[in-house]
């Protein structure tokens, strides 16, 4: 049985402070990656680890979307985040999660997609 959260936390502003994961572009603020990582990809441990928050996420996005029910929504499945949890992801992000913590997706079996380039 899966233990793990069963949503994403909501981020708690929407300003400046606003970041998205680099793999699977779930937004919250620094402070909220801070206090507990990325609910989609705790294999980075970006909780209470400034470097790998940093290093993990970007503020430099386009768009935010809310998915309740990511399996079921084809918005959710056309950005490729319908196996993730529900929470509020962002449309596009420009940057590329650095080759080290791509290793670290790949030692984990996990699927990363690099942003398309426009």
């Amino acid at each position: 049985m899966d233990d793990g959260p069963k949503y994403a936390q909501i981020p708690t502003s929407f300003g400046h402070e606003l970041r998205a994961c680099l793999r699977c572009r779930l937004v919250k603020t620094y402070d909220q990656f801070m206090e507990q990582g990325c609910e989609n990809c705790p294999f980075l441990d970006m909780e209470r680890d400034h470097d790998n928050v940093v290093n993990c996420t970007t503020p430099n996005f386009t768009g935010i979307i809310s998915v309740m029910d990511p399996g079921r929504s084809w918005a959710a499945r056309w950005l490729r985040i319908g196996k993730f949890i529900p929470g509020c992801y962002t449309l596009a992000v420009a940057e590329e999660l650095p080759e080290e913590y791509q290793s670290v997706c790949q030692d984990n079996n996990v699927q990363y997609f690099p942003p398309k380039r426009v």
